[in-house]
């Protein structure tokens, strides 16, 4: 099993840019599908950026497609997400999630394992 484990969160103006990293423990992870979803006060949790575990193919939620650059380390069981041109919207905890297989799911529900979460403030 996959267990994540997110850093990098902080507080950034508008249009700044924060980089969040995933630390996945577990032998799985070179074949397991990670993912960063996102969840706003109030809000449900929604799909941000994923990436199978073939390299180069990432998938992005339309709110962030341009903006976020996801990609992974596999010799280093890293996840990260590049983030820029951040806006006040994108204000979330930003979660790291691991699924088995490949195949980018974008709901909750396709992902097995979580981390606590990171949380994301962008001031306007």
């Amino acid at each position: 099993q996959v267990l994540p484990v997110e850093s990098g969160g902080g507080l950034v103006q508008a249009g700044g840019s924060l980089r969040l990293s995933c630390a996945a423990s577990g032998r799985a992870f070179i074949i397991s599908t990670m993912a960063w979803f996102r969840q706003a006060p109030g809000k449900e949790r929604e799909f941000a950026a994923g990436i199978s575990w073939i390299p180069g193919s990432t998938y992005y939620a339309d709110s962030v497609k341009g903006r976020f650059t996801i990609s992974r380390d596999n010799a280093k069981n890293m996840v990260y997400l590049q983030m820029d041109s951040l806006k006040p919207e994108d204000t979330a905890v930003y979660y790291c999630a691991a699924r088995r297989g490949d195949g980018v799911g974008r709901l909750v529900s396709d992902y097995g394992s979580w981390g606590q979460g990171t949380q994301v403030t962008v001031s306007s």
